[in-house]
């Protein structure tokens, strides 16, 4: 299979939002994944970050409709064993959908989110999981606040302090905003107009077409899916670990002297230290790490599909 990565890191320089460590996250990620066969060409691999070296005018600046043009990139073409990694802030904004028990769905943060609002997880799970081909899986890592249901998967893992596992009731329990994640901005990124999607969607898809070995299926832009329902249909082979529950914060850390996040560094650890390790290994593993450096986020599994956690993990 065709192996296709995008790494996403956002330190929102120069605001008052601004984090330290999801550049470093986006290199030791990029380095990780090198030695598991992704090629770092720019026909197989996305990097975003908002840093001096990337034009903010450009496909490659974590912008919300550039991320969503790279995950369409991502996801729709056949056969491709897709990776996923973003670190940045994560928060929660009012569900206007109307399918959430409490009222809030869970988001990534664009760097422009100030005026273009976030990406919530109605919209991730239709651009991720709903565009996902169906002879492709997708492997996530996502390293932010309020990131437990951010892609909307039906099974839920999580260990405990002494690394026990169980499965999770996805309907989520009364959270509300905490710590900085106050301060962000209200309001998801959402679409209720077609053309306004494609609007938005146009110049960034353009580009990402042009990327060789992209597959001849037809882009469709950003129509929304009435029917969220048909998610529980799907079966498609997607994994996520996430940093935190959805009423958690993800700490941006200081670890050996480099910034870096919490939950990249656990995971990055975890695989440095277990040479072949199962899905349920590597949750507990991360979350062991994160309590020994006395972190309070509880990582997360979250699966697509109801499988074997004791198989080894599979990037």
């Amino acid at each position: 299979m065709r192996r296709k990565s995008l790494l996403i890191g956002i330190n929102y320089t120069d605001s008052r939002h601004a984090l330290r460590g999801c550049h470093q996250d986006v290199a030791n990620v990029q380095e990780f994944i090198s030695y598991r066969g992704f090629s770092q060409d720019h026909r197989s691999q996305v990097v975003m970050r908002d840093d001096t070296y990337t034009d903010p005018n450009g496909p490659f600046y974590p912008n919300g409709h550039n991320i969503l043009a790279a995950m369409h990139w991502l996801v729709s073409e056949p056969y491709t064993r897709a990776f996923l990694h973003y670190s940045g802030h994560g928060g929660q904004v009012p569900d206007t959908s109307g399918d959430s028990s409490t009222g809030l769905n869970d988001t990534i943060v664009p760097v422009d989110f100030e005026y273009r609002g976030q990406l919530d997880s109605d919209i991730l799970h239709q651009h991720l999981v709903h565009a996902l081909h169906p002879t492709s899986t997708l492997f996530i890592v996502f390293d932010c606040c309020h990131s437990g249901s951010a892609c909307e998967l039906p099974f839920v893992y999580r260990s405990d302090a002494d690394g026990n596992v169980s499965a999770m009731d996805n309907l989520r329990q009364g959270v509300r905003l905490v710590g900085e994640a106050e301060h962000l901005i209200q309001g998801g990124f959402s679409f209720n107009k077609l053309g306004e999607a494609e609007s938005l969607f146009a110049g960034a898809t353009d580009f990402f077409k042009g990327l060789k070995h992209m597959g001849e299926q037809r882009e469709e832009g950003l129509q929304a899916d009435d029917s969220r329902h048909t998610q529980e249909k799907e079966n498609k082979y997607v994994t996520m670990y996430s940093g935190c529950r959805d009423d958690q914060t993800s700490a941006d850390a200081s670890i050996a002297g480099a910034n870096v996040g919490a939950m990249s560094w656990a995971f990055l650890e975890t695989m440095k230290r277990a040479q072949n390790p199962s899905y349920l290994q590597t949750l507990q593993m991360t979350r062991g790490f994160l309590d020994q450096s006395h972190y309070q986020q509880i990582p997360q599994l979250s699966t697509g599909v109801e499988m074997d956690l004791d198989q080894p993990l599979f990037i």
